[in-house]
């Protein structure tokens, strides 16, 4: 098998192309970019994320990876696991125990496969660098050790970089969701008050997660020492996928060298499995780059929140969940953009590849033919999230906004917003918060489309010059651009 697996690496056809795609999902991406000071983006490096969205056999399986330092790893294993879980490892009869054991087997091959690619370089490399003189400048080598440095030079290319990876696995109803590194996955159920339950299922690898901390200190680690560095040869993850270097020279990085076994690890932390029957809703599997994007643009404590009320807002009006995904990446990028142009924030002056991949759960689409003054836009009412959760799961209730057979059941406390609005400084898309231990009635129905003929009673009439007035107050935009611009408090709005 292993041989098999060598020319899947050069290979511009892949063997998964043959695969069914699953219909009921749809991905959305975007490359990383970087700010100019006069607001313009520009592309740093190749994308570097990965995905797949198979369905064989009643087996549905999802993948987000998330890749650095190329994108080698991340399309590797995107290829590879799906061979590892997809060829009849699999079947209904397998029990909770047996497919969490085949997931973290799945993760191991993977992995050992990946470094079996490379290992033919890393011996080249190691030859080569045994040649060349220790310390020495480029320009004080001779011609034929200089080639020995730009071939070296090419190696490290060739073998460094690894991926991170969240992967879902629907069987027999029951969600199973493995996680390694930094990535996210969010389960969102509609419940029977018209209610959205947000499960975030994992935590990150990080330095903040104290179960990660635990585990690295029964390995001789000081967590102190972990917490304080933070970023760990140049990734804030401690569980990667391949990462040649962390994984066979950990001895040589300082914070690790104390280790008695490999610290860095591609073991997937796997939670399921969870049964999906009378579920309504939608799982989201997010890369790192899509997270940090929004948590850059607003903090981090709303993340979840206004994520899901993206979606659910998209998922009102768009009947086709590849444009809804597409449209939510494409709308958190450019809050992320807004706020780099509006503050010149640091944490905004760039962000990586995005990723964000939806499945519907017996979720009814709508038919498009709902517009934003017709209340497609709305975003739901979310509560305050915590990101410092002593559990692996946090729950919390949102109003979903979602159609059903032509109507649309909406939250009676959300914040309407059109398509391309962005919002005010400080403020988030779901502009409605409530405490979870304050909730007030946060849905009801407008099936017998009351919402809509209200809103249209209150139409604004045209006035004397034939104008209707504004929707929406722009008081602040012109005092905000009055001051950028040295005109004044009051700015240029109209007169």
């Amino acid at each position: 098998m292993a041989a098999s697996r060598k020319p899947l690496m050069h290979s511009h056809q892949s063997w998964t192309d043959d695969l069914p795609l699953c219909q009921l999902c749809g991905v959305g991406t975007a490359p990383n970019c970087v700010y100019s000071p006069d607001g313009k983006s520009n592309q740093m490096h190749p994308n570097e994320d990965g995905h797949f969205r198979f369905i064989t056999d009643g087996c549905f399986l999802y993948g987000v990876f998330n890749g650095y330092d190329g994108c080698r790893v991340a399309n590797f294993v995107s290829q590879c696991l799906t061979a590892e879980l997809l060829l009849g490892q699999l079947n209904s009869n397998h029990s909770d125990a047996d497919v969490r054991r085949i997931l973290t087997q799945a993760f191991d091959v993977v992995e050992k496969s990946y470094f079996e690619t490379i290992d033919d370089a890393l011996a080249e490399k190691a030859n080569l660098q045994a040649q060349l003189p220790e310390g020495a400048m480029f320009h004080q080598l001779s011609p034929q050790s200089q080639k020995i440095a730009e071939r070296l030079k090419n190696l490290e290319q060739e073998v460094s970089g690894g991926a991170t990876a969240v992967v879902a696995l629907i069987l027999n109803n029951k969600l199973y969701i493995a996680n390694v590194g930094t990535n996210r996955a969010l389960l969102c159920k509609y419940t029977s008050d018209r209610q959205n339950q947000v499960i975030q299922i994992g935590r990150a690898h990080t330095t903040d997660n104290e179960d990660e901390l635990g585990r690295l200190a029964q390995l001789g680690l000081d967590p102190n020492r972990l917490r304080q560095t933070g970023i760990i040869a140049g990734q804030s993850s401690l569980r990667r996928i391949g990462d040649y270097k962390v994984k066979f020279n950990y001895t040589d990085i300082d914070v690790l060298s104390a280790a008695k076994s490999k610290p860095i690890i591609a073991e997937p932390e796997i939670h399921g499995g969870q049964s999906l029957d009378g579920v309504t809703g939608f799982l989201l599997l997010m890369s790192e780059g899509l997270i940090k994007a929004l948590e850059a643009a607003h903090g981090p404590e709303q993340a979840n929140q206004e994520m899901v009320a993206m979606v659910s807002a998209e998922l009102a009006q768009q009947g086709n969940v590849e444009v809804v995904a597409q449209s939510v990446v494409e709308r958190v990028k450019r809050l992320h953009h807004d706020a780099y142009a509006r503050q010149r924030a640091v944490q905004c002056s760039r962000h990586e590849d995005m990723t964000l991949l939806i499945r519907t759960i017996n979720y009814p689409l709508s038919d498009g033919s709902l517009t934003p003054t017709q209340g497609g836009r709305i975003y739901p009412v979310s509560v305050p999230y915590s990101n410092n959760q002593s559990t692996s799961k946090t729950s919390v209730t949102l109003s979903l906004v979602m159609p059903a057979q032509g109507t649309l059941t909406n939250g009676t406390n959300t914040a309407s917003t059109l398509e391309g609005g962005t919002p005010t400084p400080g403020q988030s898309p779901t502009a409605t918060l409530q405490s979870n231990t304050h909730t007030q009635s946060s849905s009801s129905s407008s099936g017998d489309g009351s919402l809509f003929r209200q809103r249209a009673s209150q139409a604004a009439q045209p006035d004397e010059t034939g104008r209707v007035p504004p929707y929406v107050d722009f008081t602040q935009f012109y005092q905000m651009w009055g001051t950028e611009h040295s005109e004044g408090a009051r700015g240029p709005g109209p007169q």
